[in-house]
């Protein structure tokens, strides 16, 4: 079925074309949004501007990301683009070695100064259109990942507890519009936890002003009792709880009528109606007719060898009154008690019991509805995911911690981006789609996009080679944007 015949390729030397066509509106943005101006006037790395600014570095690796880039080295191939050069309007970008040594000219507080030049510029985006996403209550979440090295000479690497070598980023994120607020590179043995208070206050006071609520979310390794009550008179926040000996017995304690019986959601429905068994609500399929589930064969084969089976039979929960060690007053705890059936083989094992615990300043939830929202934060794993496989943020091309966290944070900025980007769209549907959007599909759709560029001075004309139905009203939205939010 498939075919060959001659082909042969010429090339057009009159015309000037770029498979980044979607670059141009993505820097028009971060123009008009005054990141420029913000980080060239707090980042001061190079003594004389000949001809690079601190931000020409700092949007040159970037846009790298944005266009695919998984490497320093894949910035020869940009710079050797005139298309794409012509649509950041720029004559010369740094090289991959100047890129890597801009990067080595970082100390601790530079990188603290550049995350700030970068929050610097978010209050125009909470203030307009992206006002209705942090409200009624703003979602700050924390939590810490390993990023593995196999090199043997980065400086700051050490063994995480997995015995993994490389480093350990603090991840600080809002949950509403998916923005990394903060990043912080560690040694791969820092806990979870460690120096994580100051970036949490860092959050709060960045994001307080522009929501009308807040809550912190995080597992247990963030439950620091010592900072309870400050955060409880700014903030509300709901934290997991190690399952120590003083809940455990407050909880076994507990009159059987104390626990109500646990009802959670019913398996998600994707855009089509259809739940993950291909079923609707109905348990019938686009035929209306109901299909069979199919048989568990991982179920199977655990039963046949004998493996150890753990099934989740019920779930109760309940409240009561707590007051940790470092605090002066007590919060709400709610117990989640699972019980698991226990089986190996065909043989049924006594039930297990097991406890977990959260603790919140939150009285307008119901037990059930807490414990949901601490479930909820998972979807910050899905952030990190994007930046270690999508975006490529989490990566240490460089030689040492500082440098490696740099990287981290410019990298990261083009994730931002793309809230951003979502964040200016006309429409609030279209907003939260491309806020929950991945990275890659973002890169096919807005930047991915084969476009013909010519430049006269300061104007810049992007034309679209083919026409493609979907961007039709996604750039009617860009321009609309341009008119109404930039003039």
């Amino acid at each position: 079925m498939l075919g060959s015949g001659t082909v042969s390729y010429e090339v057009g030397g009159n015309l000037d074309a770029t498979c980044f066509g979607g670059i141009a509106a993505v820097h028009r943005l971060v123009t008009k949004l005054g990141l420029v101006d913000q980080i060239n006037e707090g980042l001061h790395l190079l003594k004389v501007h000949l001809p690079y600014h601190e931000s020409d570095h700092v949007l040159n690796l970037t846009y790298n990301v944005m266009c695919g880039g998984t490497r320093l080295e894949d910035i020869e191939g940009l710079r050797h683009d005139t298309a794409y050069m012509n649509a950041l309007g720029a004559d010369l970008i740094p090289d991959p070695t100047t890129a890597g040594d801009f990067c080595r000219r970082f100390a601790e507080t530079d990188v603290v100064e550049l995350m700030e030049a970068i929050n610097a510029v978010r209050p125009q985006l909470w203030a307009g259109r992206g006002g209705d996403l942090l409200g009624p209550l703003a979602y700050i979440d924390a939590d810490g990942t390993i990023v593995p090295t196999s090199g043997c000479r980065k400086a700051g690497m050490d063994m995480s507890y997995k015995g993994i070598w490389g480093y350990a980023p603090l991840i600080v994120s809002l949950a509403n519009t998916k923005e990394v607020l903060y990043l912080v590179n560690r040694p791969g043995n820092a806990p979870s936890h460690q120096d994580a208070a100051t970036w949490i206050d860092k959050a709060i006071d960045l994001v307080q002003p522009h929501a009308p609520r807040v809550c912190l979310r995080g597992d247990t390794d963030f439950s620091l009792t010592a900072h309870f009550d400050r955060w409880a008179e700014r903030v509300d926040f709901v934290f997991g709880m190690d399952n120590n000996h003083a809940l455990r017995t407050r909880a076994e304690a507990l009159a059987e009528t104390c626990w109500t019986r646990m009802r959670r959601d019913a398996t998600g429905q994707n855009a089509t109606g259809q739940n993950a068994a291909g079923q609707n609500a109905a348990g019938q399929n686009a035929a209306g007719q109901i299909r069979a589930r199919r048989d568990n064969h991982k179920q199977a084969i655990v039963a046949e060898r004998g493996y150890l089976n753990l099934e989740l039979n019920y779930e109760d929960v309940a409240c009561f009154d707590y007051q940790p060690g470092k605090c002066d007053r007590s919060y709400r705890v709610v117990a989640l008690r699972k019980n698991i059936s226990r089986s190996r083989g065909e043989q049924v094992l006594i039930d297990e019991v097991r406890y977990f615990f959260y603790i919140t300043t939150r009285t307008d939830l119901s037990a059930e509805q807490v414990v949901a929202c601490a479930n909820q934060r998972c979807d910050q794993e899905n952030i990190i995911a994007s930046l270690k496989s999508g975006v490529g943020a989490l990566r240490v091309p460089l030689h040492d911690l500082v440098s490696n966290w740099a990287y981290m944070v410019i990298a990261a900025l083009a994730w931002n981006i793309k809230s951003w980007f979502a964040m200016m769209m006309h429409r609030k549907a279209d907003r939260r789609d491309y806020i929950r959007m991945e990275f890659r599909r973002f890169f096919n759709t807005i930047i991915l996009i084969p476009a013909m560029v010519t430049r006269r001075a300061r104007a810049i004309t992007i034309r679209l080679i083919g026409y493609n139905p979907a961007l039709d009203r996604l750039f009617t939205a860009w321009n609309t944007t341009e008119r109404t939010r930039f003039g």
